[in-house]
């Protein structure tokens, strides 16, 4: 099982859903912690293929709230095989994101005054 591959295919609900390919017919171990702390909700189902696991986290209550959350899938030695970030709150005022949709909207703002100035001239 040297070469797992976690990929997520959806978000949806409150449910992280994604698929585990190389870990062969057996059953792989498999774990998502969020601070340090190992998380309940992980499902895996054999996929069609003999090679892919569906992996399933019912995200918990208690790792939604301000700020930055980070969930690490881990396998069985420990190694990082996918992540995700959950992003939300006062913390994300000063976000990127929202610097650049603040200056999409001034950048709005000045085409529009420039093309009622081009009009005008």
């Amino acid at each position: 099982m040297a070469d797992l591959t976690l990929t997520k295919t959806r978000l949806i609900a409150g449910v992280w859903e994604g698929e585990l390919r190389g870990a062969g017919s057996e059953m792989p171990v498999l774990r998502a912690a969020h601070l340090d702390k190992d998380l309940e909700g992980l499902a895996l189902v054999q996929g069609e293929a003999p090679d892919v696991w569906l992996v399933r986290l019912s995200l918990p209550a208690q790792i939604i709230s301000d700020g930055v959350q980070t969930v690490i899938f881990y396998d069985e030695n420990d190694a990082v095989l996918d992540s995700f970030t959950l992003l939300s709150g006062e913390a994300m005022a000063a976000d990127i994101r929202s610097e650049i949709s603040l200056l999409r909207s001034e950048l709005d703002m000045l085409k529009k005054s420039f093309r009622r100035h081009c009009n005008e001239s």
